[in-house]
């Protein structure tokens, strides 16, 4: 089965071609392109179109599309990305299908990755399985019964909304929520806010000069200066880390999966969050439900947006 897929970012988008035997899959040929701003959604996914004919040997079989909500994947219709400001109710389905004259599926990102790492990665073999994102934002992609579940109007999954504290680096709109802890954007403004206080009582963080901005704090930058042993950057990382596990506790409770897999910054940087996390988890979850699941980095690592593509082609085939 010969699988084309397109990842769309508010950054980068790029087209994949793939194998797929009933069992395994095989990444085949790739190109990528910065999602251009400047002109309208039909022609930025003309020009999609044109970079998969590029790299494609034959016709596509089925085709996915993995892009950030909000979506409506039943209807094959982008909605309103925050990262995607001009798309705006975007029939792509429909633009793609009518080039390709082929089943085309659409996802949102979580939900695709949830989708790969099930079929491919660290979720494989399991029947119940909860992705999380972890990474600019947070999100969750659930799979239960061995089933996707989109929820009644596609919205579910949306944890980072979740508050876990009355205050708290915000996240999602919604100070002290599960995404103001637990992504980049979060980390930055709690090692920020750590760094500040830290300055006042004479101490210099090695990833904060004074006069800096939140804008030049990153959580990449905070991770560096923990891996070198900075107290104050260790802190930031051991803060979002107990988050997390009061986060994972209620999914723990709720929906008692097999198997939790967190992404991007989790999979570079579990030895900063674990200790704090599994602390956590250990105080608030249920000890059964906790004895029987299993919290993994994706096994996917950075090529999960390309597999998420792929796999979402793979929900218009019976074997999904």
């Amino acid at each position: 089965m010969y699988i084309l897929g397109f990842d769309i970012g508010g950054t980068k988008c790029a087209v994949v071609t793939a194998l797929w035997d009933g069992n395994q899959i095989k990444l085949l040929k790739k190109e990528k392109c910065a999602t251009d701003h400047s002109i309208s959604p039909r022609e930025m996914i003309n020009n999609l179109i044109e970079l998969s004919d590029s790299i494609l040997e034959k016709s596509p079989d089925f085709i996915g599309v993995s892009c950030g909500g909000p979506l409506d994947s039943e209807k094959g219709i982008i909605l309103n990305p925050p990262n995607l400001p001009k798309w705006i109710n975007v029939n792509i389905v429909s633009q793609i299908n009518q080039h390709y004259k082929v089943p085309v599926q659409l996802q949102n990102d979580a939900n695709a990755c949830a989708v790969a790492e099930w079929m491919f990665g660290n979720g494989k073999g399991y029947k119940n399985v909860i992705f999380l994102t972890f990474g600019t934002g947070l999100g969750a992609g659930l799979i239960l019964d061995g089933k996707l579940y989109n929820g009644t109007n596609g919205n579910a999954g949306e944890i980072g909304h979740i508050r876990l504290d009355s205050s708290g680096p915000v996240g999602f709109g919604k100070e002290g929520s599960f995404e103001g802890f637990c992504s980049g954007g979060g980390i930055a403004q709690l090692g920020y806010l750590k760094a500040l206080e830290a300055m006042e009582k004479g101490v210099c963080p090695s990833y904060f000069k004074d006069g800096m901005k939140l804008q030049d704090v990153t959580a990449k930058s905070i991770a560096e200066a923990a891996m070198s042993g900075d107290k104050t950057a260790l802190d930031t990382y051991k803060t979002s880390g107990k988050y997390l596990g009061k986060g994972l506790s209620i999914i723990i409770d709720i929906l008692n999966p097999d198997a939790i897999i967190i992404g991007s910054i989790f999979t570079r940087n579990k030895n900063l969050l674990w200790d704090a996390t599994k602390m956590e988890i250990e105080k608030e979850a249920l000890q059964p439900s906790v004895d029987c699941c299993k919290i993994l980095p994706s096994l996917l690592g950075e090529n999960i947006g390309d597999y998420a593509a792929v796999a979402t082609a793979l929900l218009g085939v019976d074997i999904v």
